[in-house]
C-alpha cells in the first residue's frame, strides 16, 4: 500500500558545498564523549565512575526518572573523565578505547513480540533513537503510540543522501521495520522521496505503509509528513525513528551486539573536502575535520542543527557537519545596493531570481538586526501544515497554553519551522520561541 504526498510549500535553500558521493576514512577515535544533553529533557543517573572498564553495550548512564532507559557505550575501554558544567550538571563521560574492541552480546529471542523488543531496546542503549511527539522527548516505554513513522530522506540544506549512506542496510531497515511494527497497533508509515523514487532501494520496504512523498523542504520532516497522514490530536502519541537508528535497531538484531558506525557528510562552503566519512557518535571533532579559524562547525544542518565547539563531538543523533564562515563584516549601506549577485533572497528584492540554479556560500551574517514583528504571509508560504505558525508563535511569546494547543503546538518541533527563522523580516528567532513554548507544555502537564 502506497500513498502520494504532493506538497508545494517550501523552501530549497541553494546553498554551496554539498558533499561528494564518497567516503575518504573511518575514523578510529582516540577517545567518545557520551553526552547526556544531546537527550531533550533527560535527567541522567551515572552508572560508572573514571577508571571503570567499559564493553560496547555496557551501560554508562541512565534516564533518573525511568532507570530501564539506559544508554550505553559505542567502544570497549576505560572511563578516561566525567565532564560536569555549572551545578555538576552532567556533559559527556569521556570513554578511551582499547586496542582489542570487546562487545556485550544481548540474546536475541527467535520469536519477538512486543515487550521482548521493549526489553532488548531498552537494554542495549538503543531504545533513545525512538523519539516520542508531541514535544520531541525519549519515548515513554509505558505507552503505545498510535503509529511509528521513518522518513528515509531529508530534505535540509545539503542533508546526506540516505541512498548512499545506507542503501547498504536495506535488510538491517527491513529487519528494524518488521519489528518496530510490534509496537504499534498503527503499525510503521515509511516514507519515501518522489524524486529518488527509481534509484532509492527503499520504496521496497515492506511491512508498512509506504508514502511517496514530494516538494521542497521541509517535504523530508517526519512532522510535516505526520501532520498529513495521520495529525496528532491532545493525549495521542507518536513515535519516530531516524534511519541511522533503524539501521542500528536492525544490526542489534542480526548480530546481537551495538553498532553506532555510520557514514557523516561533512559540507558547507567551509569544508576542507566535501564528502563522507566513517565515525561513531561521539567521537573528536578535530579527528573528523579540520576547520580553519573563522569557521562555524554546525552539527547538524545549518536551519536547525546545535553549534559546536571545535574541541566539541559528534552528537548522537549527527549524520551531518555543516562548516560556515563566521560571517563577522559588516556590510556599509548594503540595503541600498540593488545588485548583489553573491546574495540570495526569498523575495525579488535582489536578481537571484534571474539564476535558480546557483549555489551561494553563504556565511552566518544576519544582514541586520531584531525589530518590530512584522506580521506578513512569508512563514505560511514556507510551512506545509495545516497550522497558522504566526499565531502558533505569538501564543508561544505569550505563554498562552489555551492557544497553543489550538493552534498547533501537538504537531510542530522546532525543525519543523526552521525555515520561519530563515525568511523572518524581523529577524526573530523562531525555533527558540517554539521550543520555549514546548518546554513551558512539558513543565504544565508534568
Amino acid at each position: 500500500m502506497s500513498n502520494n504526498l504532493d506538497l508545494r510549500k517550501g523552501l530549497d535553500i541553494p546553498i554551496s558545498g554539498e558533499a561528494e558521493l564518497k567516503v575518504t576514512k573511518k575514523v578510529v577515535p582516540d577517545e567518545v564523549a557520551l553526552k547526556p544533553t544531546d537527550f531533550k529533557g533527560l535527567v541522567p543517573r551515572l552508572l560508572v565512575k573514571e577508571g571503570d572498564k567499559v564493553k560496547a553495550g555496557s551501560p554508562v548512564y541512565c534516564d533518573k526518572q525511568n532507570p530501564d532507559i539506559l544508554f550505553t557505550s559505542p567502544v570497549s575501554g576505560f572511563v578516561q573523565r566525567i565532564v560536569r558544567g555549572d551545578k555538576r550538571k552532567l556533559l559527556a563521560i569521556v570513554i578511551a578505547p582499547d586496542q582489542n574492541q570487546e562487545c556485550i552480546r544481548f540474546n536475541i529471542p527467535e520469536k519477538l513480540d512486543g515487550e521482548s523488543l521493549r526489553n532488548l531496546l531498552l537494554s542495549s542503549g538503543l531504545w533513545p533513537f525512538i523519539v516520542q511527539r508531541p514535544y520531541g522527548v525519549m519515548a515513554d516505554p509505558a505507552l503505545k503510540p498510535k503509529a511509528l513513522f521513518i522518513s528515509s530522506f531529508s530534505t535540509a540544506p545539503l542533508a546526506p543522501d540516505t541512498d548512499f549512506t545506507l542503501g547498504g542496510s536495506f535488510a538491517d531497515i527491513q529487519k528494524a521495520v518488521d519489528a518496530l511494527s510490534l509496537l504499534s497497533d498503527g503499525g510503521v508509515h515509511f516514507s519515501v522521496s518522489a524524486k529518488a523514487y527509481s534509484k532509492s532501494p527503499f520504496h521496497k520496504i515492506e511491512n508498512a505503509v509506504l508514502h511517496v512523498v514530494d516538494g521542497p523542504h521541509p517535504a523530508g520532516n517526519v512532522g510535516v509528513q505526520i501532520s498529513h497522514i495521520s495529525p496528532i490530536l491532545k493525549g495521542e502519541t507518536v513515535w519516530t525513528v531516524s534511519m541511522e537508528g533503524a539501521a542500528a535497531i536492525g544490526r542489534l538484531l542480526r548480530t546481537g551486539q551495538v553498532d553506532l558506525w555510520r557514514k557523516v557528510a561533512v559540507t558547507g562552503p567551509m569544508a576542507p573536502t566535501a564528502a563522507y566519512v566513517e565515525a561513531l557518535p561521539g567521537t573528536p571533532l578535530r579527528q573528523i575535520v579540520a576547520a580553519a579559524p573563522g569557521t562555524r562547525i554546525i552539527g547538524g544542518d545549518v536551519l536547525s542543527g546545535s553549534i559546536l565547539s571545535n574541541d566539541g563531538y559528534l552528537g548522537f543523533f549527527d549524520s551531518q557537519l555543516t562548516l560556515l564562515c563566521e560571517g563577522t563584516d559588516r556590510e556599509i549601506l548594503g540595503w541600498a545596493k540593488p545588485f548583489r549577485p553573491g546574495v540570495f533572497s526569498t523575495s525579488m528584492c535582489y536578481f537571484s531570481w534571474l539564476t535558480p540554479g546557483k549555489k551561494y556560500d553563504m556565511d552566518t551574517n544576519m544582514h541586520g538586526g531584531p525589530r518590530a514583528f512584522v506580521q506578513t504571509k512569508c512563514f505560511e508560504d514556507v510551512t506545509p501544515m495545516d497550522i497558522f505558525p504566526i499565531y502558533l508563535i505569538k501564543a508561544c511569546l505569550a505563554g498562552d497554553i489555551e492557544k497553543m494547543e489550538k493552534f498547533g503546538i501537538y504537531e510542530v518541533l522546532p525543525e519543523d519551522l526552521a525555515l520561519c527563522d530563515y525568511v523572518d523580516p524581523s529577524k526573530n528567532e523562531i525555533q527558540s520561541i517554539i521550543a520555549s513554548g514546548i518546554d513551558l507544555m512539558i513543565k504544565e502537564m508534568a
